[in-house]
């Protein structure tokens, strides 16, 4: 765990794709693939290795938290945007000057249960969550610490 305060995260996965069991059987897993500039953000300048993560399953039958996972490395390049096979290939990015990073995660638990989208919406105490919000479509997001214990507590 690196020195500082923990952060914590939401990252959401299509369950077709890769879900909280793929990550289990997997154990770590470099979470690769994303394209969007603050998600990626998010990875480069402020996960820490240690932090923990909300896994959370979307575009499926019942979205939301499924797991808990942490993040097992620093950011490092997305070796998939220099491979032109790869469906995340990016012709504008360079090894001296990558533009998708990524981290490792490393799984921790899975739920009991899944605390689905609507029960998360149906908190006022989650209002604030960036999760929550209408048109965020972001797969990488922070969670407020008070948020987090919260969300903890309705397993």
């Amino acid at each position: 765990m690196s020195s500082g305060k923990t952060r914590y995260w939401l990252m959401k996965s299509e369950p077709e794709a890769f879900s909280i069991d793929d990550l289990k059987r997997k154990r770590q897993e470099p979470w690769d693939g994303v394209r969007n500039y603050q998600a990626r953000n998010f990875m480069r300048d402020e996960m820490r290795q240690g932090d923990r993560i909300f896994f959370y399953h979307s575009n499926c039958a019942t979205p939301g938290i499924v797991g808990i996972a942490e993040v097992a490395t620093d950011a490092y390049p997305d070796p998939s945007q220099f491979d032109p096979k790869s469906k995340y290939f990016d012709p504008g990015s360079s090894r001296d000057k990558p533009r998708w990073m990524l981290v490792d995660v490393k799984f921790v638990k899975k739920l009991k249960r899944t605390i689905s989208l609507e029960e998360l919406k149906s908190h006022d105490a989650l209002a604030e969550m960036p999760l929550l919000r209408k048109g965020n479509r972001l797969s990488v997001m922070p969670v407020a610490a008070n948020a987090w214990t919260y969300i903890l507590g309705l397993e």
